[in-house]
């Protein structure tokens, strides 16, 4: 736990919801006229940290050793035990997992609106086996069959370096929590089952997750999933093929009428904008049995609810009209059904948002010229949003993301940090 180096005070009034809202005002106000003092933040142990979390495996359902050298990391740095905790949310996720998200909550040395520094500690599987290697400002995987895993080691690296540099320099600071989130990649669960009260309820939020650091990603699409089941009627394919009725032919018609009504990929009706797509097909075990059973799965996003909604709308009854066309000699027919589960509502922040606006003259504090993003695809702060926790995404220098030739920028990666210890610690 980081300790005050000013002196001892008497104990002020409790603060009322007006002294917080006044605060954060304050916060959001004095980066952009404070430009002089800086914090300083030791980058050579920031470089080192970022190195050391890109060679730890985990991916997806696989964090806790990422969380424990996290938190052996903050003990040692002289954080005590009691701020640092882990809760259940790997428990109500499909894949359980090996922990829950990692919490840290700093009291304040000084009044200020709680603010929430976070990252999420998984990576995808192509990241398995990485093995980074430094060139100059540029990490690389040294294996060329895998990714680097700078999404999102490097956000660990700068929220877990920002907490470390508070508690070495005991740098004076508002209270801050520190969320290291699970299970980002396969639906955003750690933020989509955290407690808004084991965040301390924080007012200003920043998620430590992109690439450009000029970049303030405040808003981003929604996403819902379609798993569709077709039950076919089996019959030899040789012997009796017009007694069957193929699982295969329906989807491939549905997806075919999707396609050709706009339906699918880019989706563009009037002046709304979406996207849709039939990512996965599995069907049929022999050439010479007419399919019984297809199964798909599929997506839809949108920024509009309303028109994400009509998307989904579409493909069901693409399937729903594919099953009617397919009948076997006898008249029987097919059946389709198809279950919907909501991975993240769309959200917008205000520009004049606190986190917002904060982000952005500290940015501007270090000489950057920042710009706003609106993403399509989704991140934790759609769920932090949705938790009543308005989060701006920044970015810590990750590039090609999700492929073997992922590479993690240093220079911004640096940046970053220096970003972060401000938005933490300044007035």
């Amino acid at each position: 736990m980081a300790r005050s180096t000013t002196t001892k005070k008497k104990p002020s009034r409790p603060l009322t919801q007006k002294d917080s809202r006044t605060d954060a005002k304050r916060t959001a106000q004095s980066a952009a006229q404070d430009q002089t003092n800086i914090p300083e933040i030791d980058l050579a142990q920031a470089q080192k940290n970022v190195l050391d979390l890109l060679k730890i495996p985990g991916i997806s359902g696989q964090e806790k050793q990422v969380a424990e050298f996290i938190r052996k990391k903050l003990l040692d740095a002289g954080c005590s035990k009691n701020v640092i905790s882990f809760d259940q949310a790997h428990k109500k996720t499909p894949l359980k997992g090996t922990c829950g998200n990692l919490i840290v909550n700093f009291p304040g040395t000084r009044r200020g609106p709680r603010r929430l520094l976070m990252a999420h500690m998984d990576t995808v599987p192509v990241c398995e086996g990485t093995k980074p290697v430094l060139r100059g400002d540029i990490v690389k995987s040294g294996n060329p069959e895998t990714g680097l895993g700078a999404d999102d080691r490097s956000g660990c690296g700068v929220v877990l370096s920002t907490a470390l540099e508070i508690l070495r320099k005991k740098i004076d600071h508002p209270p801050l929590t520190f969320f290291f989130a699970i299970q980002e990649e396969v639906g955003l669960w750690g933020a989509r089952t955290v407690k808004a009260s084991d965040l301390g309820k924080p007012k200003l939020a920043f998620n430590f997750d992109g690439g450009n650091v000029d970049k303030l990603t405040i808003g981003a699409t929604g996403g819902e999933r379609l798993d569709i089941t077709i039950e076919g009627i089996p019959s030899h394919a040789g012997v009796a093929p017009e007694q069957g009725v193929s699982a295969i032919t329906i989807a491939s018609l549905a997806i075919a009428s999707l396609h050709e009504d706009g339906w699918h990929g880019l989706v563009e009706k009037g002046s709304k904008r979406g996207t849709s797509n039939i990512g996965v097909l599995h069907s049929g075990a022999a050439t010479n049995v007419v399919a019984e059973r297809a199964t798909l799965r599929a997506e839809a996003r949108g920024h509009d609810t309303v028109f994400r909604n009509r998307i989904v709308r579409a493909i069901e009854k693409a399937f729903e009209k594919a099953v009617n066309r397919v009948k076997s000699a006898s008249g029987r027919k097919g059946t389709v059904s198809i279950s919907k589960r909501l991975d993240y509502e769309a959200f917008r922040l205000n520009k004049n948002d606190l986190s917002v606006k904060t982000a952005h003259n500290v940015l501007e504090a270090l000489g950057h010229t920042p710009y706003y993003d609106i993403s399509n695809g989704g991140l934790d702060a759609n769920w932090m949003a949705a938790n009543g926790i308005p989060t701006v995404t920044l970015g810590c220098g990750q590039h090609d993301i999700h492929t073997t030739n992922e590479w993690l920028d240093l220079k911004t990666y640096k940046v970053a940090c220096r970003t972060a210890i401000m938005l933490a610690t300044m007035d």
